[in-house]
C-alpha cells in the first residue's frame, strides 16, 4: 500500500469535528506511523464537504473547565499529522472551516477542488482561532493570515491558491504521482527537514541538512 487514505467521516454533519471523531483521527494517523509500506497519506472528507469545523453542539456545551481539553484534541490530531514520517496531502472540497482548516494546515500539501471555500469564522462566534491556526502566517504571510482570522470571511480556492494557503486546484492525482516518483527514504528525510526548517535557527537547519544529505549519499549513488 503506497498511498494510505484517512477520511473525516460524518458526511451527514458536514464532517463536523467532535471529541470522538478527533480521537479516531488521531488513532488513524498514529497507526500509520510504523507502516513501512506507506509512502504518502491522503486526508479527505466524505460527502459534500471536507469539514464544516468543530461540532456546534459540543462547542455550545464547553465551559472554562472543558474548552482547553477540546482544542487540545484538535492539536493532538495536527501533531499526529506533522509527526507522521511520510508526506500528508489534504484533498479538500466543499468547505474547509475553522478546525478543519487548522487540520488541513497541519498537512504537508493541500489540493482543493474548484469552488472550495475556506474560512476561520471563530471571531464571529466570540472565540479566537487557536492551536494550528498558528501555522497560517507561515503558509500565507502574516497580513493574509490576519485578514482570515480577524474578519472571519471566506475565500475561494482561487484566492487560497494565490495567497499560498493551498498548492494546487484539482483532484490531486497529478500531485500524488509526483510524490510517488520520489525516493521513499529521501521523502521521509525531506519531510523531517521541512519541519526543522520551520522551527530551528538557520545555522541549525543547514547543519542538519548537511548531515542528513551525507548519510543518504553515503549509502547510494547520487
Amino acid at each position: 500500500m503506497e498511498v494510505a487514505q484517512v477520511f473525516l467521516d460524518r458526511p451527514g454533519k458536514a464532517n463536523a469535528l467532535d471529541s470522538a471523531g478527533l480521537e479516531k483521527l488521531k488513532t488513524d494517523f498514529e497507526k500509520l506511523q510504523s507502516d513501512a509500506s506507506v509512502r504518502v497519506v491522503v486526508l479527505a472528507g466524505r460527502g459534500k464537504t471536507f469539514c464544516g469545523g468543530a461540532d456546534v453542539h459540543e462547542l455550545k456545551a464547553l465551559t472554562a473547565a472543558t474548552a482547553g481539553a477540546f482544542v487540545e484534541k484538535i492539536h493532538n490530531v495536527c501533531t499526529a499529522i506533522r509527526e507522521l514520517p511520510v508526506p500528508v496531502v489534504a484533498r479538500l472540497h466543499g468547505a474547509v472551516i475553522g478546525a478543519g482548516l487548522e487540520i488541513a494546515a497541519a498537512c504537508d500539501l493541500r489540493v482543493a477542488a474548484e469552488g472550495t471555500k475556506f474560512a476561520m469564522p471563530e471571531v464571529r462566534l466570540g472565540i479566537p482561532s487557536v492551536v494550528e491556526a498558528a501555522l497560517l502566517p507561515r503558509l500565507m504571510g502574516s497580513g493574509r493570515a490576519a485578514w482570515l482570522v480577524l474578519t472571519g470571511e471566506a475565500i475561494d480556492a482561487r484566492r487560497a491558491l494565490e495567497w499560498g494557503l493551498i498548492e494546487e486546484i484539482g483532484d490531486g492525482e497529478q500531485l500524488l504521482q509526483r510524490l510517488l516518483a520520489g525516493d521513499r527514504e529521501a521523502l521521509r528525510v525531506q519531510k523531517q527537514l521541512l519541519h526543522l526548517w520551520d522551527e530551528a535557527p538557520l545555522a541549525t537547519s543547514v547543519a542538519a541538512s548537511i548531515e542528513r544529505f551525507a548519510n543518504l549519499a553515503g549509502r547510494r549513488r547520487v
